[in-house]
């Protein structure tokens, strides 16, 4: 039997949201968006604590992908028993805007959970903006994706 790990947020002591994304995990999902284009990609991001260590490609089954994504729900599932089984937390999301800018458009504005996930979304240029998903809306992160 594993441990049980304690989930939380990642936050600053000013309770605003922190993400770490390396240049690998990056490079990952700037090369799916680019793969996808011109279809918005979309995918996991897993990890510990504020700490991304994977980028993991899901099928965007939405049914306008050039304008949208949804995240096969499989992926989900399946991500969340390995994370239940004690491997890396399921922290997020990511998916590309193929014409647009690396932040949040009015339709993720309107399907966030307002879970407390992080997005990484990556932009027209290659700019990988990262997102916290909370009880207000999206903040943006203190600690932003390397540049491309």
């Amino acid at each position: 039997m594993r441990p049980s790990r304690e989930k939380s947020s990642p936050s600053t002591s000013s309770g605003r949201a922190v993400g770490e994304l390396s240049d690998t995990v990056a490079q990952q999902i700037r090369d799916h968006a680019q793969l996808s284009a011109p279809l918005e990609c979309c995918g996991l991001l897993l990890g510990e604590g504020s700490t991304i260590t994977e980028a993991r490609p899901a099928r965007n089954v939405h049914l306008s992908p050039q304008t949208h994504f949804e995240i096969e729900p499989q992926a989900l599932i399946d991500a969340h028993r390995a994370e239940r089984a004690g491997g890396p937390q399921v922290l997020g999301y990511y998916h590309s805007h193929p014409r647009g800018p690396a932040e949040p458009s009015a339709t993720d504005r309107a399907m966030a959970a307002r879970d407390g996930r992080i997005w990484a979304i990556v932009g027209h240029n290659g700019a990988i903006g990262l997102w916290y998903d909370g009880k207000h809306g999206f903040e943006a992160l203190s600690t932003t994706a390397p540049s491309g």
